[in-house]
């Protein structure tokens, strides 16, 4: 009878995601994306403006390490003298890149840590992260349907499953998706709004899940020189300590649901 109940509310569970898959995308939908783009330009139109003239051939995104040092030394000269404008530039690119879904933050974290150093790159990153990650939410929620059943159609039931399972503990899930590599954060900022997670959850969880590999990306970007590849970011001793840090937050579901197995992801 439990069998039939845990195989009836998954056969539910995968109905109610697919029976969403022909929803379309509606002209007010693409409008609000369209506008999101739109006044993301204007904002950065507006910094390139208040900017010296100057030959800014050295602005363009960071695709190795080397790029980085290059835009590094390079918007060391603006910092002193136009602080706003740089930190107002860092801001929306890092939001744009992360609502879009665009790879390569990594750098632009270990870029915080190298021009503003510890406390205010890890503020940064944050920040940023979060409020690109929010609007990756919301723009999931108007327009990513179709691409999310295109791309992950079984990995986005899965997640409905785990979602469904821990409706009452949803915060110390979500944190744990953050803080350790279970799930990727683009599937997790794209799928959370369509498997039903709510904003003020997502929210929490994206804000304090980052914290810890935010610290490890920014500290790394103060030896930016020392630096020879990326993986270096994460051995072994950093990955071990996420997961650690990950299970702590699944702890008081763990201790509030004793007679449930739980598994993580």
């Amino acid at each position: 009878m439990g069998e039939q109940m845990k195989t009836s509310s998954s056969s539910s569970l995968k109905c109610n995601v697919n029976d969403k898959v022909n929803n379309s995308v509606t002209f007010w939908e693409i409008a609000v994306a369209s506008g999101v783009v739109f006044g993301f330009g204007i904002g950065l139109s507006i910094v390139y403006l208040t900017m010296p003239v100057s030959d800014y051939s050295f602005l363009k995104l960071p695709r190795t390490l080397q790029d980085l040092r290059i835009l590094r030394d390079a918007l060391e000269i603006y910092t002193n003298d136009y602080t706003a404008q740089v930190l107002a530039g860092y801001c929306m690119v890092y939001i744009v890149m992360q609502t879009f879904m665009i790879p390569g933050t990594i750098f632009l974290s270990l870029l915080a840590g190298s021009l503003f150093g510890v406390s205010r790159g890890v503020a940064l990153v944050v920040f940023n992260a979060t409020a690109g990650a929010s609007s990756c939410y919301f723009l999931s929620k108007l327009i990513g349907r179709p691409l999310l059943f295109s791309l992950w159609p079984e990995k986005l039931s899965f997640f409905q499953e785990q979602v469904a399972k821990r409706h009452e503990s949803l915060l110390n899930y979500v944190l744990f998706l953050r803080v350790t590599p279970t799930l990727p954060n683009t599937f997790i900022n794209l799928a959370s709004p369509i498997v039903g997670i709510p904003f003020h959850i997502f929210f929490l969880g994206t804000l304090f899940g980052l914290l810890p590999a935010a610290f490890v990306t920014v500290r790394a970007g103060m030896a930016l020189g020392d630096l020879r590849s990326i993986g270096d970011l994460y051995d072994m001793q950093s990955i071990a300590t996420l997961f650690l840090i990950g299970i702590f937050t699944v702890t008081p579901t763990l201790m509030n649901k004793p007679n449930h197995k739980i598994s993580l992801a």
